[in-house]
């Protein structure tokens, strides 16, 4: 039987006090029958960095709110302490639903816990569970000792234990580590039945690829929305890393508009903006739930494509 958020959880080794206020849970946004837009940020090293961060998600309120934001966490868990900073400062500062990133990695059980004390004591109770990228320097991913080995082992701690909506990722182009789509698709049937209440895909240029795995997501079962996450072209080298990273692919249309502007800064973001428009467009005409954006802490681009499709 599939559990979630709403369901009654137990932690009998937790002592978490109520939170003041009830925050927005994703899953009810989903249900407004509203195209649903999110940015996702991530957590900078400074002080000064993060000051600059708030800035810019403010100015983000102001003019183009989000419906809301999530902020990752750095490579190795290593800005954990800052995810959760950023994300109690956008939640109770700036009143905007906030979303943190949690991973299985360098995480024990009981750093995890002691996280989501934090988190739920300062009113943040959206959470994107995600085993987390191999450390560099690894083959495989290792848990540390009574650390979770899988995205959907943390799924299931968090849906047994805390009130919280929980989100999970998804590949429309598979995770690079499943041998199949099939194998690929057994997994992100087994978040949802372990708990998840939202899917959140990774980055993926052609529609296709998105509107094949949603079918064949409802085929097997999955009923939480599935979110297209867009990613819009800014810098063609730093593109082509993330999607060797990812496993997804650039259409060969894009990649020759993108080989023409390339040397001309201004022009490839133009060309990025440009595509990611004409995807989104199409995912909200054919029924996508809303768009997240991969904004890499750049809002211009992002300002620019929401503005195109408000």
């Amino acid at each position: 039987m599939r559990r979630g958020a709403d369901e009654v959880g137990s932690a009998p080794d937790l002592d978490v006090p109520s939170p003041p206020g009830v925050p927005v849970r994703i899953s009810e946004i989903y249900q407004s029958g509203k195209p649903v837009y999110s940015f996702e940020f991530f957590p900078p090293k400074t002080d000064e960095g993060a000051q600059a961060l708030m800035a810019a998600v403010s100015d983000l309120k102001g003019k183009q709110s989000p419906d809301f934001v999530s902020v990752t966490c750095g490579a190795g868990g290593s800005t954990r302490e800052r995810t959760l900073e950023v994300v109690s400062r956008i939640q109770n500062e700036l009143n905007l639903t906030a979303m943190a990133h949690l991973t299985c990695v360098a995480s024990s059980k009981g750093d995890l816990r002691e996280s989501m004390r934090r988190m739920i004591t300062e009113n943040v109770e959206n959470i994107l569970a995600l085993r987390g990228d191999v450390p560099e320097g690894q083959d495989e991913f290792v848990p540390v000792e009574n650390g979770f080995s899988h995205a959907t082992d943390l799924i299931d701690y968090l849906a047994n234990n805390y009130f919280v909506d929980i989100g999970a990722a998804c590949y429309p182009e598979r995770h690079p580590e499943s041998p199949d789509a099939d194998e690929d698709m057994k997994w992100t049937k087994e978040k949802y039945d372990r708990g998840a209440n939202f899917l959140i895909s990774q980055m993926f240029f052609d529609n296709s690829y998105y509107f094949d795995f949603a079918e064949r997501s409802k085929a097997a079962g999955v009923e939480a929305p599935i979110i297209p996450g867009i990613m819009p072209i800014t810098n063609v080298a730093q593109i082509e890393r993330f999607t060797q990273m990812c496993g997804a692919t650039i259409p060969q249309e894009l990649q020759d508009r993108l080989r023409l502007a390339e040397g001309d800064p201004a022009k490839v973001m133009a060309t990025g903006i440009e595509h990611a428009i004409e995807q989104c467009r199409e995912l909200l005409e054919k029924g996508a739930p809303g768009i997240h954006f991969y904004t890499l802490n750049k809002s211009h681009a992002t300002r620019s494509i929401l503005a195109a499709l408000l």
